[in-house]
């Protein structure tokens, strides 16, 4: 059974072959919707598209093992280019274009490591880029 690892949260769990992010997360009691730099986390939680791909806000970083995941859905694809409604967060895909990913798209099959929440950073290197 491959092994999820949420690096922020110091978490790991073994999940089934083909399970998503955003499931394997809830199993492990994180929460994948972070907000804008971890502002409206809580309210992100509640108010968010339930797995199918179009709010954007399960947004994380596969640190390693990309390979043992799926490739990007169409969904990921169109989200992280066109991001409507929520066009910041999702700026946060700027300098990350290999590994970002959302949770509720990304299957697993294999051992990965996943950064929940990645920053924002408007003033960073990648930005202006």
């Amino acid at each position: 059974m491959p092994t999820v690892t949420f690096v922020k949260e110091k978490k790991q769990i073994d999940v089934p072959d083909g399970t998503d992010l955003r499931t394997a997360a809830k199993q492990a009691g994180v929460n994948v919707y972070s907000g804008f730099n971890g502002v409206g986390a809580g309210l992100n939680s509640i108010v968010n598209c339930h797995g199918w791909g179009t709010c954007g806000t399960c947004r994380v970083l596969v640190t390693k093992g990309m390979e043992n995941t799926s490739s990007m859905s169409i969904r990921e694809k169109v989200k992280f280019r066109a991001p409507i409604p929520d066009p910041l967060p999702c700026l946060s895909f700027i300098g990350n274009e290999e590994t970002m990913r959302l949770a509720c798209m990304t299957k697993v099959h294999g051992d990965v490591e996943v950064e929940t929440g990645p920053k924002l950073d408007l003033f960073g290197q990648n930005f202006f880029s």
